[in-house]
């Protein structure tokens, strides 16, 4: 059921129930206890972000140059009201945050960066690295 849904949300009940060979109220109830039990947390709509004019994504690492004196929270939360800012990830290693910054082009994503990632304070070290392509895999997770 979870690998039919994840190849289609959008699909009703009886069209997912004549996929499993299950009726309409009993696929109804079976995805019911699964969003009951917080397994299904949610269906979502998936832009292409380049049709819709953001061509570039970069995956930025970004270290905190003193974790003291900005709380996790703090940056958590500026870094989250950037609207560029997709997903912030953080993360063990070299880094303390992964990123995953969205940008018109890389003059935009420069702009970005510059006016709006490095002078949050607390900022240390920044990698950034552009994706190229991308491959999904499909499954349930």
């Amino acid at each position: 059921m979870l690998r039919a849904l994840v190849a289609n949300a959008d699909q009703s009940t009886t069209q997912l129930g004549q996929k499993l060979g299950l009726s309409q109220p009993a696929t109804w109830r079976r995805m019911r206890r699964l969003q009951d039990a917080g397994i299904i947390a949610g269906r979502r709509l998936v832009l292409d972000a380049e049709k819709v004019g953001f061509g570039v994504t970069v995956f930025l690492g970004v270290k905190l140059a003193t974790k003291g004196r900005v709380s996790l929270e703090d940056f958590e939360r500026a870094i989250g009201a950037i609207p560029e800012v997709q997903t912030v990830d953080h993360v063990l290693g070299l880094y303390d945050y992964r990123l995953r910054v969205v940008a018109r082009d890389l003059a935009d994503f420069e702009r970005v960066l510059r006016r709006r990632i490095m002078t949050m304070p607390g900022v240390g070290d920044v990698e950034a690295n552009v994706l190229l392509s991308e491959e999904r895999r499909p499954g349930p997770i």
